[in-house]
């Protein structure tokens, strides 16, 4: 198998969150390195967790951040189907085989036997495993249960000794086949168990490697006996570390992880999301943290892969997303900053106007979600001081001192840029003695009524002479 070819395969059974999306990312960059094929494979075998939607929603989310596949079942390929409800009648037919062959047994047991069963076993401190009952049932007492209108399951028949694996990121791994039971391959129902269905399509699809979270190393031992029993060429594995949370607990939905749904409504940029995603567990030798999707393929290695949990850190991706959007030129920081500002009821229609608005503030946003809050001072036609603090503030004797001195030197200039603005306070901190936070904070309280914000200097520039003299002059009398 010299073509590489990968797969994220996930289960439509709600949004994707930044686990899942690892897993896809780092199929992604393995493929675009090696020149190979990402494919992606909805497994959708288990109903009664499907969520209507889903798989659309994967698809927008992967799209959203630009892992982009080769074969799939919105576009089709030489292995389909790509949905594995499509493949049922595939899967049947070698669950078929193996039980022509004798790899494979009906077992007829119920739940409650099953249960008291696993009960037992560990009661008596042993790994719960299937005892094997029903390997060996003689005619009659099958034709008894068919009688009696039970539908079996089809059981895989686990042989003696062990199996092992080379990890490309944990090394070798092996198990006695002792602690595995005879495992279910085909339920009742006639739908497959994950652990053979993912065999059959992995194989049939002439995937190479097999790029998954490390929770699927206990489901390996059994794939590996299917590869087996049925002659397949055995693909190389890699078992991603699991991703924690602050509090050291597995992330998922349940402990805090975010929806790429969230963080896209949130505003975050998708290169941001790729770029720290990568970095669980890995890192360029070069020590950068920012890098380029080309810099992370070029780079990438499951050498640099550490074995060790990652612990996802939501101030550092919110730090870097912030730095990715004070890389936006222009022009993209316009485009992501129009719907929502039309959405939160701003005028846009002067792009010149708007664009210098954003503008403004890129260097204040950490989420383009933050962006209404900050743009608001440039659309208020009334301004009041913020709060107590910056009432008091402003009533000092040397705010009104910094006040006059502004008024009196900005009547020598006709418009006021930001260059000039910087002019002014120099001559207003000679004349006064006032410098620092009790210069600037003052001016800035009465353009905008926040003591924080946008560059003051281009607050001024934006705003012009007669707009910015008026707001002062209104201080001034408080």
């Amino acid at each position: 198998m010299s073509e590489v070819r990968v797969r994220f395969a996930p289960s439509p059974t709600g949004n994707l969150h930044a686990g899942n999306v690892r897993t896809a990312l780092l199929n992604w960059i393995f493929a675009k390195q090696q020149n190979g094929v990402l494919i992606l494979r909805i497994e959708d075998t288990d109903q009664d967790r499907h969520v209507i939607d889903s798989e659309e929603g994967i698809v927008n989310d992967l799209n959203w951040l630009g892992i982009k596949w080769s074969e799939g079942p919105d576009i089709g390929g030489d292995f389909g189907p790509y949905r594995q409800s499509d493949r049922s009648e595939i899967h049947g037919e070698y669950a078929e085989r193996l039980l022509r062959e004798g790899k494979a047994y009906k077992c007829y047991c119920s739940e409650d036997e099953l249960k008291k069963e696993r009960e037992e076993t560990l009661a008596k401190g042993l790994p719960p495993k299937y005892n094997g009952k029903c390997r060996d049932l003689s005619a009659e007492e099958e034709n008894k249960k068919i009688s009696e209108g039970i539908k079996p399951v089809l059981r895989f028949e686990v042989r003696d000794g062990e199996v092992s694996f080379v990890d490309l990121i944990k090394g070798e791994i092996s198990w006695k086949l002792s602690n595995i039971g005879d495992f279910i391959i085909l339920r009742s129902n006639g739908m497959p168990s994950y652990n053979f269905a993912v065999v059959i399509d992995d194989a049939l699809m002439k995937i190479s490697h097999v790029i998954r979270g490390e929770g699927h190393v206990s489901n390996t031992p059994r794939q590996l006996l299917i590869y087996e029993a049925l002659g397949f060429m055995v693909p190389k594995f890699a078992h991603t570390p699991t991703i924690l949370n602050k509090e050291k607990k597995t992330l998922s939905k349940r402990n805090g992880a975010l929806s790429i749904r969230r963080y896209r409504e949130e505003g975050y940029i998708p290169e941001a999301l790729v770029n720290y995603l990568s970095l669980l567990s890995w890192s360029s030798k070069s020590g950068d943290e920012l890098l380029s999707k080309e810099r992370i393929i070029s780079e990438f290695s499951f050498s640099r892969m550490s074995s060790s949990a990652a612990v996802f850190d939501d101030d550092k991706l919110l730090w870097m997303n912030g730095q990715y959007i004070r890389a936006l030129t222009s022009k993209e920081l316009l485009n992501l900053s129009l719907p929502i500002l039309e959405k939160s009821g701003y005028q846009t229609e002067n792009f010149e106007t708007t664009s210098l608005i954003v503008e403004a503030v890129q260097g204040n946003l950490t989420k383009m979600s933050d962006l209404p809050q900050y743009v608001e001072v440039f659309y208020k036609t009334e301004v009041e001081p913020d709060g107590a603090a910056e009432m008091e503030l402003i009533k000092r004797d040397e705010s009104k001192q910094v006040f006059s001195g502004f008024i009196n030197s900005i009547e020598d200039y006709e418009e006021i840029s930001a260059e000039g603005f910087k002019e002014i306070m120099k001559k207003v901190q000679n004349d006064t003695g006032v410098k620092g936070k009790d210069l600037w904070m003052p001016i800035r309280i009465a353009i905008t009524g926040q003591s924080h914000g946008p560059e003051l200097p281009m607050l001024i520039e934006y705003f012009g002479k007669e707009k910015v003299v008026a707001r002062i002059n209104k201080v001034m009398e408080i």
